[in-house]
């Protein structure tokens, strides 16, 4: 699935466009990992507890966002973005957007 967050795709040209398709994944930290990381939080530096978390959370609500994408009969998405917001403490959603396309090369 090609994709990027511009609103053309660099050697090809839209010949349909399909719609908004959207990814989405709510996720939180375990009771654990949350005190994991809190000890990280003493030594300063990147809290690699949550990095994993964020960048895993990412990478499913993009996945999910292709495959709702595949299923509208695209086979590129532009127009790409993320969106997070805490939906309550230690709870966030992570949300990956954009607009399906289908692209032939130019």
């Amino acid at each position: 699935m090609h994709n990027t967050t511009a609103f053309t795709l660099a050697g090809f040209r839209i010949t349909r466009e399909l719609g908004s398709v959207r990814g989405i994944v709510v996720r939180s930290r375990s009771v654990i990992g949350n005190i994991g990381a809190s000890i990280q939080t003493i030594f300063g530096g990147d809290i690699t507890l949550y990095t994993e978390l964020c960048e895993h959370a990412r990478q499913d609500a993009y996945e999910r966002m292709c495959r709702h994408a595949a299923a509208t009969g695209a086979n590129a998405i532009i127009g790409l973005r993320y969106d997070a917001t805490e939906v309550s403490p230690g709870v966030t959603e992570v949300l990956c957007y954009g607009t399906a396309v289908f692209v032939e090369p130019a």
